[in-house]
């Protein structure tokens, strides 16, 4: 408006003046503002959505609740890291004979945290269904999808063990295929990525009949 006005553009001071007051009612209104500014309060921005894939397993074992499933989760998660240690540090001939180990440990540690949290997930649609208050007419509609979800938990627990004591023999396999050599390194080579096949598997058929809760 100083500037308007040394410039003889009078024209604009009013359209300037009108402006401030018009910027003023609308930063007033705008929640953010009136939190962070006339509030005192810190700012806080919606989170964008998170993207698991994106997310390393370890850090998503930590969002887990903490209980058993978190402390068999986040031990198999420590016993994943130190077999792709061991196949990292190892020979130029082991590490082309584990080439494929590698990839499938990795899809491994991604799955068993899948399971890990949609176990978590039915756990807390149980506890839920158990605090509610159901009539006589959907007693035994509760009752069903109770059961349901039990079996959806103990299958994810049996399957969580499985895998800890599948992995935990894996870093033993993979010193000894390092000191053997020819057919021998590759055949047993061969067994550990079968193995890793089987548990993918397992834990992928699992992860997919377990429905979320909310689906539920």
């Amino acid at each position: 408006a100083v500037f308007f006005a040394l410039a003889l553009v009078w024209w604009a001071i009013p359209l300037t003046l009108a402006t401030y007051p018009a910027i003023v009612v609308l930063a007033a209104r705008d929640p953010l503002f009136r939190e962070s500014i006339l509030e005192g309060r810190p700012r806080t921005l919606p989170r964008a959505p998170r993207k698991d894939r994106d997310v390393p397993p370890e850090q998503r074992a930590r969002w887990l609740p903490r209980g058993e499933t978190r402390q068999k989760v986040e031990a198999a998660l420590e016993v994943h890291r130190r077999t792709v240690f061991a196949i990292e540090e190892s020979g130029d001939v082991v590490q082309a004979v584990l080439d494929d180990a590698l990839a499938k440990l990795h899809r491994v540690a991604e799955r068993l945290v899948d399971v890990a949290e949609k176990r978590e997930r039915a756990a807390e649609a149980i506890r839920e269904l158990e605090k509610a208050h159901t009539d006589a007419e959907h007693r035994e509609e509760r009752d069903t999808e109770l059961a349901e979800l039990e079996n959806v938990l103990r299958a994810a627990d049996a399957e969580i063990s499985s895998t800890f004591e599948k992995l935990s023999t894996l870093r033993a396999r993979v010193v000894r295929i390092s000191v053997e050599s020819g057919v021998t390194a590759q055949g047993a080579a061969a067994e550990l990525n079968a193995d890793l096949d089987e548990m993918n598997l397992h834990l992928d058929a699992l992860r997919s009949t377990m429905a979320p809760p909310e689906e539920r």
